[in-house]
């Protein structure tokens, strides 16, 4: 029988980061069957308890504790397995970049260290982030909330009061910002111009600064909002005050709005501001039909899209063909496994293959797609990897892309499937050489498998350097095309479709 055994470090704070990674190694131990290092609040403690994690020390820890969590086959493997997690604190502490200089604990002592900051970043567990948060913009500070598990009715009061003081809220779960050239969070090193983005999907904007990068244009600024920012509770506050600050801003000549659907009284009051705006708009609300907007603005379906408009019709692989990539699947291999990272670039996938006239299947359908069921056969399944199901308690993808193992090994395994479609997202935040990793797996790989075609959203100013990227890909025989888009379409055309990114 299992044994699972809890230690709590009282009043110890390692980043998430840091901490899932930890737990993706103790996980790997020989007699090790789940593991998890998290911060004691009660939201974690909840998800360790599903995950059969949870013993009676660690539901004693308060929301400032670490909780060390094992599951093993034995006791001794789950004791071998928190001596181990204990040397590798150790060692992560040991490895933190001048240990010995003095660094600010509070919001209050970081303004006074620093009095010139305009801007807060919270990575605290969403329990905190509020109280944080608040602290911050009552000292005069913009705020970009990375944490999730906000409630809605906090969001909306400090988005309320952030807009009384002038100041922006980012966020919560704003994963992505590039501000006056300095990316934040998960984001890319491209080019300082004029073409200004609000977004409330992280990958979705870094794909299209990508793109635009590549086409030789430029960001002024990409403003994120957080997934919920244009649900009705939230109003999208922070899209409406990011649309007035770039209007005032001299050097956005063109600006790109990039989300899923709006609620529809959001869509109208979105449409009444650009509609008295001077500037040239380009919204791609993926998934959305029938919108109505002023004349200044364009309505576009995909990212790609998104970024071509902005540039004046030209992007990165404007004139690739997806045929020059494709190759015929073997009989009896009809089916497309998607396997995203990112939520944006799957959705986008699923407008590329319905335009196509193909039916689809997701854990995160656009609206139009079915919602994926695992008895189901007949469908492609483009799959969201970052949604909570797989995340709760583990590494995004884009940290740790290991996390996509799994998914491949069913899809390898899946006589049906004829082609794995897949995105990489490389930048800031994003782990130091994900394709290195996917070329590994491959090379383990062996016998008749389907057809790997995959995009790499990146640019060659990032740390990973995306022609690195792409080259270790190509090495191990997977096809990549310009675009996230074009990748889905390069996946139809080897299964003889017609699709156009």
């Amino acid at each position: 029988m299992s044994a699972t055994v809890n230690k709590v470090r009282r009043g110890f704070y390692l980043d998430s980061v840091a901490l899932m990674r930890l737990s993706r190694t103790l996980a790997g131990l020989a007699g090790v069957e789940e593991a998890a290092l998290m911060m004691g609040t009660p939201a974690n403690k909840q998800i360790m308890a599903d995950a059969r994690l949870l013993d009676a020390a660690g539901e004693a820890a308060a929301g400032g504790d670490l909780v060390i969590a094992v599951r093993a086959a034995t006791a001794t493997a789950a004791e071998a397995a928190l001596a181990e997690a204990e040397r590798l604190l150790g060692q992560s502490m040991g490895n933190r970049v001048d240990v010995t200089a003095w660094r600010p604990r509070t919001i209050r002592a970081a303004v006074a260290a620093a009095p010139d900051s305009n801007l807060a970043l919270i990575s605290v567990p969403g329990d905190f982030a509020v109280a944080e948060a608040r602290k911050a913009l009552r000292r005069g500070l913009h705020v970009m909330i990375f944490s999730d598990n906000v409630p809605l009715a906090d969001e909306r009061a400090l988005k309320e009061e952030a807009r009384a003081l002038g100041l922006l809220v980012m966020g919560p779960d704003c994963g992505t910002a590039i501000i006056g050239g300095v990316p934040l969070a998960f984001a890319n090193q491209v080019p300082k111009g004029d073409i200004g983005i609000i977004g409330a999907s992280g990958t979705g904007m870094q794909e299209v600064t990508c793109l635009i990068a590549q086409g030789g244009g430029g960001i002024s600024h990409a403003i994120g909002v957080g997934g919920r920012d244009l649900k009705e509770e939230i109003g999208g506050i922070t899209t409406l005050m990011a649309l007035d600050a770039l209007d005032r801003d001299p050097a956005t000549r063109h600006v790109v709005i990039v989300s899923k659907p709006p609620a529809t009284a959001i869509a109208t009051r979105i449409a009444a501001r650009l509609r008295a705006s001077p500037k040239s708009f380009t919204v791609c609300f993926i998934g959305a039909d029938g919108l109505t907007l002023p004349k200044n603005a364009t309505v576009v379906t995909t990212l790609k899209a998104a970024a071509r408009t902005a540039l004046g019709g030209a992007a990165a692989g404007e004139r690739f063909n997806p045929r020059t990539l494709a190759a015929p699947v073997a009989r009896g291999r009809r089916r497309v496994r998607g396997l995203f990272a990112g939520g944006t670039l799957c959705a986008e996938a699923q407008i590329v293959f319905t335009a196509a006239g193909e039916t689809v299947a997701s854990n995160a359908p656009v609206p139009g797609v079915c919602h994926i069921d695992a008895t189901e056969t007949k469908y492609h399944a483009l799959i969201d990897l970052g949604d909570d199901a797989y995340t709760k308690g583990r590494p995004h993808p884009m940290i740790e892309p290991a996390v996509r193992e799994g998914p491949l090994e069913e899809a390898l395994r899946d006589p049906e499937t004829g082609v794995i479609l897949l995105d990489m997202v490389i930048g800031y935040g994003a782990h130091v050489d994900p394709a290195g990793h996917l070329a590994d797996f491959f090379a383990r790989t062996s016998g008749d498998r389907p057809l790997v075609v995959a995009s790499v959203t990146g640019t060659e100013g990032d740390p990973q350097r995306r022609s690195a990227q792409v080259a270790k890909l190509e090495a191990v025989g997977i096809r990549v095309a310009p675009s996230n888009a074009d990748a889905a379409a390069v996946a139809l055309a080897c299964l003889g479709k017609t699709g156009s990114g």
